[in-house]
Parts: structure tokens; sequence; C-alpha cells
């Protein structure tokens, strides 16, 4: 909003606070000036523009823009600053001013008041007004002070004209819009992730926290143990297929922060492959005093230059450069982006996509690009040309492009939701024209000019039959568009997979001759090969690999028909293979043992929910264990994610070793029996994650595999939310609870970190129906100093700036005030992920099993 406005905040902060604006000129489209004394004449008349509705209602982009724009008017040199109040105390008089309806507040912002308030309307025009309305809209209502209404209160006929405005206690509208925590939040200042109160408190606790658990005997063993494991180098090299090449990045003792490496194809076959080192991250750290951290890097078709992502300390916004391969030095002069939460890909050699922080207005409420352009080598940054603008009420957008031997399929994916989006394919030209794809269409790769898709709805495209969520298919692009309107979809669109009721397509990769996906049968996987055939055609093979398991694609090369998969178990270490094209793929690598499972079995079972659904679990414990045991249950539940079968050196030596037992329980929210399983815990029917998780914890009960106080849960972000709700609502039902990286206070979610994406997931608070059932099962809001809770131990990182650590920081300051068991350790670097190296890894999850064992008695 604000980029249709040049010059705004110049213009607007030189406006005095008490001398009238510019009236709107009929010139400007907008209505005509009305001194507001107007608006109060004699009788019930009220503003005109209280019949007005506010067409941004309870938008979180919209009131940042108007937050913006309230700063850049000097509002709050008269107002006061951010958070005072709906408007805040006049510094003239003192008095607070509540608008009631939102077109009042329009109308006293566009045409002004008569005892000082500026005249915006002609200056700004109405769509800014509804930005700063929507801004003031969202702050919370003062309890402690008088309101004045704007306008007067309706009277019966004949007892007068209501022109005077009425002092008031302002209850009924602090009853309408106030928090519905019912008490202002005495732990907002933990949301100053970096200020120093708030480090001095985490420091404290850390301090506390540390004390106890490191104090542990067990604790080293298990951190030095861990840290082993991580570090060996009899670890699998996992790389990526571009070309004739694997690209690795590794860490270890010798290299803690990490080398990004690549070898040949063939050579990698070997036990010892010789590695080709492109970049040594430990040594660019030490040069560059910077505590730089790997996420990751993108090459050129004919890879000759690289864009590498490094973090600050492991959070989501990274630096970009170039790295020339040939010379292991950075191109100067090359591609560079700032620290920004940026997103960024090669159309050619010397042209990029590329979406980042370019100033006010450039982003997303939730944080991401919306703007994409197209940069040429040599060309100033400046320079770089629009090609596509989403909104900011979008989760983001980006260049999506997609490199094989027989050319480039170049797309803008606008990103609606969490798990909607637009695709526009890019012309020659630069134009963008959008494809006949559903808004549900999740895009997984493309073979040749085949997209690969998958369907969250179902749908049926125009002269097509219908097609069921869930299923994978291809779209073929034109090679030329059709002048006007977008290309029809039915003739180019392909079936290759439909799962039924009991399974779900988990991962798709594309490569040169083939389509690859992972698909599961009651959570156990199988790799399926897709290969075209004639007429539009698509054959549909199995390949032969361990059943009972995970099966996960690894690579597919894009360049050559090599493709690699990994099989593993709970019990099962890891192995991966390689299929040379052939559809026989033979193991090339296995991870050693890292603890003994003969004397260990794995078995699924179903607990039945709340509402009469099967809910799948995995148990893994010893074969003949002497009555209930310690027992960990993991869960996540949420975004479509699949927890599926997982060989864990950590639970294997620290847990399953020491007698006690681990469950994954497959909930509602997850992705285990496809879109359908996820939607079903969506938005208001989130609590039948909770419920599902509750069943299967009762469940290992009824089964005598553990008892209440021998069970803990445990899970991370999405399933941090989950096992703090568990806790709140059923502390009857654990013995001790670890709550990773989690999101907590859900009213104020969308306000913190990367929040703000995630509405389609949980709903949006500032909406009042969403917020009502989220108040039913936000933890934060439900915790109550009266009931007993299990002990609970928060594990975060200040430098995760996606959920950001200030949920975990809020609900164990709550917790402990209330006089709850609490430990917290919060970690200073490793982003959302919780460790940057494997010496933080370990120690976070070396505390985590001294704490499970303290408190469920295992080992």
């Amino acid at each position: 909003m604000l980029r249709s406005l040049p010059g705004l905040s110049l213009c607007l902060a030189l406006t005095a606070c008490g001398q009238h604006g510019a009236a709107p000129s009929e010139q400007s489209g907008a209505p005509p000036a009305i001194a507001y004394e107007a608006h109060l004449a004699a009788g019930v008349r009220v503003p005109a523009g209280a019949t007005l509705r506010n067409p941004h209602e309870g938008d979180a982009a919209v009131a940042k823009n108007g937050a913006s724009l309230f700063t850049a008017m000097n509002c709050d040199g008269c107002h006061g600053t951010d958070g005072s109040g709906w408007v805040g105390p006049s510094l003239a008089d003192r008095r607070w001013r509540y608008g009631g309806a939102d077109g009042e507040i329009f109308s006293s912002i566009y045409y002004g008041r008569p005892k000082g308030m500026p005249a915006f309307g002609g200056t700004v025009g109405t769509e800014a007004v509804w930005s700063l309305v929507t801004y003031i809209r969202s702050l919370p209502l003062p309890d402690d002070v008088p309101t004045e209404s704007w306008v007067g209160e309706a009277r019966a006929p004949g007892t007068g004209a209501s022109g005077e405005g009425k002092v008031n206690s302002g209850q009924e509208q602090r009853q309408a819009h106030r928090d519905d925590s019912a008490s202002p939040d005495p732990y907002l200042w933990l949301e100053d992730v970096h200020g120093a109160k708030p480090l001095e408190w985490v420091k404290a606790q850390n301090a506390r926290s540390a004390g106890i658990l490191k104090a542990d005997p067990s604790y080293h063993k298990d951190y030095e143990a861990i840290l082993k494991v991580m570090d060996a180098t009899d670890r699998i090299p996992y790389g990526d297929l571009e070309h004739q090449y694997v690209f690795n990045f590794w860490q270890d003792a010798e290299h803690p922060k990490g080398i990004w490496r690549r070898t040949t194809i063939a050579d990698y076959a070997h036990s010892a492959p010789s590695w080709d080192i492109l970049l040594d991250l430990d040594q660019l750290a030490k040069d560059e005093h910077e505590n730089w951290v790997w996420k990751g890097a993108e090459c050129t078709p004919a890879l000759q230059r690289c864009l590498l992502h490094l973090s600050r300390g492991g959070g989501d916004a990274v630096v970009v450069r170039e790295l020339d391969l040939a010379a292991r030095a950075f191109v100067k002069d090359g591609f560079q982006l700032a620290e920004a939460k940026s997103a960024v890909t090669y159309l050619d050699e010397d042209t990029v996509l590329f979406g980042t922080d370019f100033g006010p207005g450039s982003m997303t409420a939730s944080g991401y690009p919306r703007i994409v352009k197209l940069w040429k080598r040599g060309a100033p940054q400046s320079q770089a040309r629009t090609i596509y603008e989403g909104r900011q009420s979008d989760v983001g957008a980006q260049g999506v492009v997609f490199h094989d031997a027989s050319g480039t399929v170049a797309l803008v994916e606008r990103d609606v939701g969490f798990f909607t989006a637009e695709y526009y394919l890019i012309a020659s030209d630069g134009t963008t024209r959008q494809l006949p794809l559903p808004l549900g269409a999740d895009l997984k790769g493309a073979q040749g000019r085949n997209l690969v898709f998958t369907l969250r709805e179902d749908w049926t495209p125009p002269k097509g039959k219908r097609m069921s969520k869930g299923s994978l298919l291809t779209y073929r692009v034109p090679d030329r568009l059709p002048a006007g309107g977008r290309p029809e979809a039915a003739d180019a669109l392909a079936v290759l997979y439909t799962p039924d009721a009991h399974s779900a397509i988990d991962e798709v990769a594309a490569g040169r001759d083939a389509v690859y996906a992972s698909i599961y049968h009651d959570v156990t996987g199988a790799i399926h090969v897709f290969r075209p055939a004639a007429g539009g055609k698509w054959s549909d093979s199995t390949l032969s690999l361990p059943a009972g398991g995970s099966t996960h694609i690894v690579a597919a090369n894009s360049w050559g028909p090599e493709a690699q998969f990994r099989f593993e178990s709970y019990t099962t270490p890891t192995t991966l293979y390689a299929d040379a094209g052939d559809g026989k793929p033979l193991p090339l690598k296995s991870l050693p043992a890292r603890f003994d499972a003969s004397s260990l079995r794995t078995e699924q079972f179903f607990a039945t929910s709340k509402d009469g659904t099967r809910v799948p679990y995995f148990v893994t414990l010893g074969r003949a264990p002497a009555g209930p045991v310690p027992t960990v249950l993991y869960g996540y539940g949420g975004f479509e994610i699949s927890m599926t079968p997982s060989y864990s050196p950590n639970f294997g030596m620290l847990w399953l070793s020491r007698g006690g037992a681990f469950v994954v329980a497959n909930i509602r929210g997850g992705g285990e029996y496809g879109p359908g399983w996820h939607q079903a815990a969506l938005l208001e029917n989130r609590q039948k994650a909770y419920d599902d998780f509750q069943a299967v914890a009762q469940d290992l009960v009824r089964r005598g595999i553990t008892t209440p106080p021998q069970l803990g849960i445990m899970g991370g972000s999405n399933g941090g939310l989950l096992v703090s709700a568990n806790m709140v609502q059923r502390p009857e039902l654990f013995g001790a609870v670890v709550c990773q990286v989690p999101l907590i206070d859900m009213i104020r979610y969308t306000h913190i970190g990367a929040g703000a994406s995630w509405a389609a997931e949980y709903g949006d608070p500032e909406r009042p129906a969403d917020r009502t059932w989220i108040m039913k099962y936000s933890p934060y809001q439900n915790v109550k100093a009266d009931r007993s809770y299990p002990p609970v131990f928060f594990v975060t990182a200040t430098s995760d700036d996606r959920v950001t650590p200030v949920h975990a920081r809020k609900m164990a300051a709550r917790m402990l005030e209330q006089g709850h068991e609490v430990l917290f350790y919060e970690n200073t670097d490793g982003g959302h992920a919780g460790a940057a190296d494997h010496k933080q890894a370990a120690e976070m999850w070396a505390l985590s099993f001294v704490y499970l064992a303290q408190k469920l008695g295992a080992g």
C-alpha cells in the first residue's frame, strides 16, 4: 500500500500535530471535505463515515502497513508510541479518544477534528486512511483511563440533541475488544529477543538448568556418546546429483562449521571417495570474523558459478554470495544479496530471479519477499526489472526454475497461503501468464516440460474429469502460450497415481528420465518410478527395496539417469541405494549400527481417538519387558508432515538400550494418510490432533507398556505446541515434558517471527471466530496456577527467527511465576534447528535425555 504513495514519509512527517493538512480535493477522487462539526448536527446523526465498512478489517498485513504510516505521519508525536492504546492520549489535554465504529475513526482521520486533528484524507487518500484505522483497531484498548466518544450518544426523541461528547468508562467497548486473556501480558518484555533484560533472564535460566542437568553423572557420558556419533567419519555423506557430480556438505570434529565439496558419481561409489573441497566454512568464518552457518547452495546449469546462502547464527535470514567453482573464489561484482529472508535462483548463467527486502512494503506480513525481479549480470541491483508483485497478505512470491538437457522452465510461484499457490509461466520477454493449475496444487518438480505436482484438494479441470486430493499429476507446459487467456489444462494433464484410503504420497522428485515417488501404506514406504511413454501415458513400477520401514528419495539427476534412495527403520540402520537408471537399485553405503537392536522389537498399534478415528502409532522396546517401562511419546501433527520410521542413534543409545520404550504417534494434522489426514485437524478442528495424542497415551497405559508417571512426551516446533497443549489439557496422563523450539502463545503467534504465514494451519486470532477456538487450546492462555502439571523442560534458540525463542521464554516465565516445576535452556545459535553445529546439537540432546531419565526413572 505504501508503495503507491511516493515520498509519503517526508511529506507526512513534516505535518505538525495540531495543524490542519490540506482538505481533500475534487480532483483527488476522494469524498469532498466536510467540516467535522457538521457531522454532529442536531438530532442523532453520526458521522457519515460511520456507515462505512473497513475493507481490511482484521488484516494483519494492512495493520502492519498502518503502523509504519502512523510513525511516518508523526502521529506518535501526539498520541504516544506503539501499543499505548487504541489511539492514545492527546498530549494537549491528556484525554483518550475512542472512535467506536471503524467509520468514525476513518472520518476523524480523513476529515480532521475541530480541536486539533489535521484532515489527512486529501494528503494520503482513502486506502492509506483505512490502513491507519486497521492498525489502530489492532491495538489493545486501555483499561485504566476514561474514553471520550467522538460522537454523541443517541437520545430518546424529545430529549435534545447529542452534539456533546460524553466521557465514560468505555466498559462495553473494552469488553468487546479486549484481549481474551482478561489481563495484560506481564511477559511481553521477553519478546525483545536480543534485549539486554530478556537476555539476562535467559542467562540466569540457562545457568540454573545447566547446574541441575550437567551435574548429573550421565550428562557428560551422554554428550560424548552423541557427539562421537555425530562426528563419526563412517556416516553416509548424502549429496545432490548434478551432471556427473555428487555435491555434499559435511561437518565433523575437524570441520565443525562444515565443508562444501564434490566428487564424481563414479568415485562416490568407493568407500573413501576423493573429495574436492569447494568451500571451507570454518576458514571463511575465521577470515571474516563471522558466525557463518551453512544454508545451502544452487549452481548455474553449466556448474560455473553457485549462489551460497550463509546465515549468521543459523536463522532463516541469509546473506547470498556468488562463488566461482573453478577459481574457488567469490565472484567480483557477482550476484550478492544483503542479509534478509531472500529467494534467489538462476534463470541462466548470467541472470537470476530474486526477491528480497527492497525496503518498506516489499515484504509480506509473513516476512517473505512479495516482489520477484529479474537481474542481469553486470547491472546494478537497482536496475533489476520487476516481473511480478504479490500481495502483502500473501505468504510470499518467488522464482522457480527447472533446468535439464531439454531446456528451461521458468515460473513465478505466488504462495497465496501456506497451502495454496498460483503458478505463472515466465515468457522469454519477461512477461508472465498464469498456468491453469488449482490453488491446491503442490509443485514438486519438472521432468522435461512436465510439471509434477500433487493435489491438496479434489479438482475437476475445465473439460476434464474429477481428480482426487492426494493424487500425483503432471501438467505439460506448452511450448508456446496461446494469445490471450490461460492455456487449457485438461489435454495437458496426466494422472500418475491416486492413493487409496490407507496410502499417501510422501516425497516426490523428478529426474531426467523419470519421476520418483515415495508412497506409504499405513506409514511404511515403497519407491514408485513413473516413466513417460507413448501417447502421453506413464508407466508405473516399484523398486525392489526392503519393506517395513521408511523409503526416502535422496537425489535424482536432472542431467542423467541416476537416482539415489535410502531405507531405514527404528531398529535398522540406514542404507543408501543407487539406481543407475535401469530400475535395479543396489546398496551403495550403509550406516554402521550405533546400538544393539537384537533385543528390540517394533510394533504398530492403532488407538481409537475421541471421535472414533483409528490413529496409528509405532512402539519400539525390548522383546520381553518386565512390566511397564519409562516411555517417550513423540509427535508432531501439523503441516502435512509425516512421522515415518527412522533410525535414531540418540534414542537407541540413550533410551532404548537402557530399557525404555520409544513411541511415535501418527496423529491427524500430519500427512501419513495424505491431505485429508492433515485437513482433519486444521483450524477449528485443531483439537483433534490433541485428542489423537491423548488417545495414544491412554492406549499405551491400557496395553501395560507404561504408566502415566513413566510417560514422557517430546515435540519440537508445532510438536512443541502439541506437547504443551497436551500438558495443559491432560496433565494427569504424563510424567514429564520436553518442549523444543515451540509455538505456545497462539493469541500472539501471528505477530511473532514468521507466524503470520501459518494462519492457514491454525487460524488468525485477529478474527473473532478463529480466536474463539484458538483460545480453547492455546497453552499460554490456559496454564493455571491452581493446577498440577508434570515437570517441563523448554529448549529453544536465540537465533531462531522463524518461531523465535519468545514462546518458550514466556511460557517458562509464566509457569515459574505460578509455582510449577520448570527448566529452561536457550542456545544462542542454531536457528529453528536449535543447534548450529554438532557440539550444540549434542548438548541439546544430552540435556534432554538426562532430564527424561531423571523424571521418568530410565537407566
